[in-house]
């Protein structure tokens, strides 16, 4: 009796395992990845953008090859991530990417919030390559843009950006 419950019990935190595991989506399958990517970048509270990367074949060791390929495809995926949040509109049509040419404050906040994304999955092919899943807490990019918007003397310069805010605060 004593054994079953043991055995019930460890199965059940198996379980209670596996389940906490199924947030991020495997892009990887028998070593490939997918031939459709299905990228969804708003996740509700998060932004999550994925990089693919490969490294040189010639480099001696599989741990060198496999480190390389993770490097590459972490910054492609703070690649796509930022070329998301520079596509968003702001008021009057101006896009995130025109307000951080013009402020390099921002630019540096928001680089800093996406440098700061957490990797939730790095996947590895067969052939060396890997696969990154990063996500960006709308919060975190909230309060990167805020840290700079708020202290400015002119906010009628960045009413757009607070348009911005809001519709991120909306869609949590």
């Amino acid at each position: 009796m004593k054994s079953r419950t043991m055995v019930a019990t460890a199965g059940l935190a198996a379980a209670c395992l596996l389940a906490g595991c199924g947030g991020v989506t495997r892009r990887v399958h028998g070593g490939t990845v997918d031939g459709t990517i299905d990228q969804k970048p708003d996740r509700g509270s998060y932004l999550e953008a994925i990089g693919i990367g490969a490294s040189d074949p010639t480099l001696p060791t599989d741990t060198q090859r496999k480190a390389l390929a993770r490097d590459a495809a972490i910054v492609k995926a703070q690649y796509e991530l930022l070329s998301m949040i520079k596509g968003v509109k702001l008021e009057g049509g101006v896009t995130v990417r025109r307000a951080l040419e013009a402020d390099s404050a921002l630019e540096a906040r928001v680089n800093d919030a996406i440098s700061g994304a957490e990797i939730r999955k790095s996947e590895f092919t067969a052939d060396g390559g890997c696969v990154v899943t990063i996500r960006l807490p709308k919060s975190a990019l909230e309060q990167a843009l805020k840290a700079v918007v708020a202290p400015l003397p002119d906010p009628a310069r960045y009413a757009g950006v607070e348009r911005a805010l809001s519709e991120l605060r909306a869609a949590k």
